[in-house]
Order: structure tokens, then C-alpha cells, then sequence
């Protein structure tokens, strides 16, 4: 991934400013004043992020200019667009051959879906799937085209991938794994690694889990006989470029160079088919979306493909596993956050609307299985969710329907523990947001409330690393870490955007909603699955910090107050002083 890592961090602040950088983002290094077309001192990859520091590994560092201010620039990731771009280009021509050329009008609507006559019957590998589960995986395996696993916060979607998978494998399918991110990938790799699956992951062993490392297409190609092979020519080889040093003979290191030129050859060929043994054995092939159009898998084609996360993944990064497949399933839940698009032109026109949603909307239930049985929350934080988004059709599983945070280890029934709901009020408390310098909004009396209210659990016996604060504003996440700064007891609570927890659950979750102001304008609290991903991260308890008489503005949002005001608690801001 890189030779040398290099810290960073801001001239200005302990903590650094709102920025939109991940792991493996790959950015350059400037002088802080250059210009925007400026050279750049140094590429490299993101190795690490901090409240207070990002961590960039580097090929090649520079030599000057590192002792004067700098900046980094997130690049666009080149291989990532010319991937789907020729993926696209594929589809436009209209794909006549290929594994996919069945699947494709069916995707596009001008083909009715198909499914085995007969009811597909199969033995669970997992002996603890629910009733919705099982109904889900039967549904699967009898698609012929297309199935859409529609997976709700917390009911076990990814637990009925891995079944599906496993079921396909004991048919005899060869499969491709995808999901938009590798630590969702590796996910499945972790699960299916705990049975007897001839599995390859691919992708670079620097972005890979730890645990799955043993699972990669490196790792597994250094096993192989084709490997030993190469590294049998690369010994020989080292041995002919000492040779070629100590020859001052001319036609003997003539001889040499043809010699070497002949090993090379060969060594990459050994190298290639190492790489095709491997994948050619392998039952299930797992990559990310971007990973499933890598040159490896250019001669390869799928009985099946199975995509997770597919209603966060754009519709184009799909296909480019899609197109190796005869068969699809994808796993998601249209209703959560979809995929982020920079560019409000090609928002309207239509870029965020996903595959997964586009399907659910043309076929329905004749696609569609919802599952119906979570496993994470308290069943007064689910019943909100499920009424507001899914028909009514969620039900608690009972291992934690009635789960409290006082029923933690070494916590104490306090009125801080003891709600499920928390509603706390800043209404007439004169605390009403701000702008900061990059336009952001954030509200200073809001994030003294939430960390006082963690404080008060963490008082209680509650883990500081057992609770989340989740709020939509990137200012308001800066200002709430540079309060947690200052509290030692608070060092492991989780702070972030409702996007950063979308996948994730804490026991509790403090949502610091931020919009106070007079003319009542909420902004993108309005999208309900957004409020949909911040109230289900939370298992045992929800406490929503806002202005109820701005929020209230909106209908979606009113009905949420007005449902915490009915089954949960009421505190007004001002019982919080200055704690």
C-alpha cells in the first residue's frame, strides 16, 4: 500500500475541520497556496483517520517542501470510473452474447421474471433461521433471473446471503459475491470461511480484514504449484543477473540477456496461471462492484451473482458484476440511505434512484422478499420504523423485544438508564443553530445537551463505547469530538454522520437533530430514510436532542416527536444546566 506513512494535521485546530475523507481514498499532497492545477509534491493512499490527524501512505515521498503549510485533494478514483464506463458502454451496444444476454432484458423490464414450477425445499446450514428467512432463501434458490432480498435494519440480511450462498454451492453454482465496500465483503468472507466453501477473495490484501487475509487471491496463489514454479524461474533468474555482471564477454552476455528474456516469459505466464488456478477451483469469488470487472475474472463467467448493499451501490456499478452472470440476487433496503451524489444535475436525472428500487418498483412482491424478524432493538425504538416505512410488518424477535440498558452489566437503573425513549426538548431554551465557516450547520446548546446526556450514562455503568451520537451536520460532528476531547471517561463514544453508521448498532444512540431556527427549516432531516438509519442504529435506547417547535414543521418528522412523546420520556433542555 505504500513505504512511508506520514500524519497530518491542521494548523488551526486540535481536531481537524469537516472533510469527506475514508480509508483508502487515494489523494495528492500540495503546498497549501498552490494553485488548483498545481503539481502535486506526492500521491498516495489514506491509511488512517483521527479526530485530530489523517495518516497517508506514500510510494514516494517528497524530498521539499514538506516543512511549510500543506493541503490534501481527494482524487477521483480513475480505474473506478473507466470500469463503469465501459461497463456502460457494454449495455449500450446491447450484449447479443455473453453469460448476462438472458438477464438483461429482464432487468431492463422487457422480459417477465421466471421461477422453478416447484417449490424449491432445502436443510438450513444455519439451524437458527426465522420463519421470513427461510421463506427468502426458498424464493432464491427457485428464481431463474432475478430475486431482491429486501433486508430491514437489523433482521439478518447478510445471515440469509451467506445461507443462499452455501445453498448454491451444495447445487453446484459458481458464484460472484459482490458488495459496494470491502469491509461488507469481507463480511461474507468471514462467515463462509467458517464452512467448508472453496472461496477467493480478491482485491488488495492492504484494504482486506486481517482475519480474512488467509481467504485472499495472494495468499492463495502463493500455495499454488504454479507459483512455486515462478518463484523457482525468479531464483534462477537472480542467479543469470549475477552471472551477467561479473561476463565481460560479449556473446556470452548476449546469450544471458536471450536466457533471462526467455525466464521472464515465463515466469509471468507461471504467475497468470497461478492467478487462473486459483479462481478457475474457487466455488465463490467475492470483490467489491469495482473489483468484479479486474482483468482476472475477464474469462470467467457466473452461474450466479449475488450483490449486498446493492440499494447503496449505483445502478452502473452493478452491472459491472452483472454482466458476468446469467443469474442475480441482490440483498438491500431501498428505504435506508442510497448511494451519495456529489452533482444536484445528476441527482435529478435520475443517477441515485438504485437497480435495487428501480426492480422492487417494476416487479414487486413477484421479486421481493422482505424479511420480518429483527435482532437489534428494544421493540417500542422498531415499532416507530416499521409502521412509519414497512407496512407494519417488523416484529421483535423476543431475545431483545424487551432488552433495557439497565439490564447491561454494571448498570445502574437510573433516569438516565431506564427509558428506551428519550425525548430531549431545546425548545425556548435559546439555543439555536449556527453556520460555520464551510457553510455547515451546527448548534452549540444541542451538543452540550447530547454529551452531557452520555456523560450521565456513562456515570450509570453504561460503556462509553456502548453509546453513539450520530447527527446529519459534518460541522456539528467537529464540535462534538472537540467536546468529548475534553472528557477522558468519554475517549471510546462514537460520534458521526447518520452515513458513518449506516451498517452499524450501539446499546444506545443520542441523535443531536441540530435545526433551531425561526423560519422552521429542517433541510435534509426531511428524508425520512435518513432519520430511518439514525433512530435503528440503537438497541436498547434512543434519545433524540432537537428543537421540537422547528422540527415539528415538518410531517414525517412531527410524527417521530410526537411518538417518542407518547411511549417514551419528556425532558425539557434546561434540566441539563450546564453539566
Amino acid at each position: 500500500m505504500g513505504k512511508t506513512l506520514l500524519e497530518f494535521q491542521s494548523t488551526k485546530a486540535d481536531v481537524l475541520p469537516p472533510h469527506k475523507f475514508s480509508s483508502h481514498d487515494v489523494v495528492v499532497l500540495k503546498p497549501n497556496k498552490a494553485d488548483l492545477g498545481s503539481p502535486a509534491l506526492g500521491q498516495g493512499v489514506v491509511y488512517r483517520l483521527k479526530d485530530s490527524s489523517i495518516t497517508v501512505a506514500f510510494d514516494d515521498v517528497p524530498e521539499d517542501g514538506l516543512n511549510s503549510p500543506l493541503r490534501l485533494e481527494k482524487l477521483a478514483n480513475e480505474v473506478t470510473y473507466r470500469r463503469m464506463k465501459d461497463a456502460l458502454i457494454q449495455l449500450s451496444k446491447g450484449v447479443q452474447k455473453g453469460p448476462a444476454s438472458d438477464l438483461i432484458p429482464v432487468l431492463f423490464g422487457e422480459r417477465t421474471p421466471t421461477v422453478s414450477k416447484k417449490d424449491v425445499t432445502f436443510t438450513p446450514f444455519n439451524k437458527n433461521l426465522d420463519h421470513s428467512q427461510k421463506d427468502a432463501i426458498s424464493k432464491a434458490l427457485s428464481s431463474k433471473n432475478v430475486f431482491l432480498l429486501h433486508g430491514p435494519p437489523g433482521t439478518g440480511k447478510t445471515t440469509t446471503v451467506v445461507e443462499i450462498i452455501l445453498q448454491e454451492v451444495k447445487r453446484g453454482s459458481k458464484i460472484l459475491a459482490c458488495a459496494a465496500s470491502n469491509i461488507a465483503v469481507d463480511n461474507i468472507v468471514e462467515r463462509l470461511a467458517r464452512h467448508r466453501v472453496k472461496l477467493v477473495r480478491l482485491g488488495h490484501p492492504a484494504r482486506l480484514l486481517p482475519q480474512v487475509l488467509d481467504s485472499a487471491l495472494d495468499a492463495q496463489v502463493l500455495r499454488g504449484d504454479n507459483s512455486a514454479l515462478a518463484n523457482d524461474i525468479r531464483k534462477e533468474m537472480k542467479a543469470l543477473n549475477g552471472k551477467l555482471l561479473r561476463t565481460k564477454d560479449k556473446n556470452t552476455r548476449r546469450e544471458i540477456q536471450k536466457e533471462l528474456r526467455t525466464l521472464s516469459k515465463e515466469e509471468r505466464k507461471r504467475q497468470q496461471l497461478a492467478v487462473t488456478d486459483v479462481i478457475k477451483n474457487a466455488d465463490v469469488v467475492l470483490t467489491t462492484l469495482t473489483g468484479a470487472s479486474s482483468r482476472k475474472l475477464d474469462n470467467t463467467s457466473f452461474d450466479l451473482v449475488i450483490i449486498d448493499e446493492a440499494a447503496q451501490a449505483l445502478e452502473i456499478a452493478c452491472w459491472m458484476a452483472l454482466l458476468k452472470g446469467s443469474r442475480c440476487i441482490l440483498a438491500g433496503d431501498h428505504l435506508q440511505l442510497p448511494p451519495t451524489i456529489q452533482s444536484a444535475e445528476a441527482e435529478r436525472k435520475g443517477l441515485g434512484r438504485t437497480l435495487f428500487e428501480r426492480l422492487a418498483d417494476i416487479y414487486g412482491n413477484e421479486v421481493v422478499s422482505m424479511l420480518t424478524v429483527q435482532y437489534r432493538m428494544h421493540e417500542r425504538i422498531m415499532d416507530w420504523s416499521s409502521k412509519e416505512l414497512y407496512n407494519s410488518k417488523i416484529k421483535a424477535h423476543s431475545s431483545v423485544a424487551g432488552h433495557m440498558l439497565l439490564d447491561l452489566e454494571d448498570v445502574k437503573g437510573t433516569s438516565s438508564t431506564e427509558p428506551t425513549l428519550l425525548l430531549i426538548d431545546t425548545a425556548g431554551c435559546d439555543m439555536e443553530e449556527k453556520k460555520d465557516e464551510e457553510e455547515s450547520t451546527l448548534n452549540e446548546g444541542e451538543a452540550d445537551v447530547a454529551i452531557a446526556h452520555a456523560k450521565r450514562l456513562v456515570q450509570s455503568g453504561v460503556q462509553a463505547s456502548d453509546i453513539g451520537i450520530i447527527t446529519p451536520y459534518a460541522a456539528q460532528v467537529v464540535l462534538l469530538r472537540m467536546l468529548r476531547s475534553n472528557e477522558d471517561k468519554l475517549k471510546d463514544l462514537e460520534i458521526s454522520t447518520v452515513d458513518g453508521f449506516q451498517g452499524r448498532e450501539k446499546e444506545a444512540i443520542i441523535i443531536s437533530m441540530v435545526r433551531s431556527n425561526s423560519r422552521k427549516e429542517v433541510g435534509f432531516l426531511s428524508d425520512n430514510r435518513r432519520m430511518n438509519v439514525a433512530v435503528t442504529r440503537a438497541r436498547r435506547q434512543c434519545c433524540l436532542v432537537c428543537d421540537t417547535e422547528t422540527v415539528s414543521s415538518n410531517a414525517f418528522l412531527k410524527r417521530l416527536i410526537e411518538y417518542f412523546e407518547e411511549h417514551g420520556e419528556y425532558l425539557s433542555a434546561s434540566e441539563y444546566g450546564n453539566e
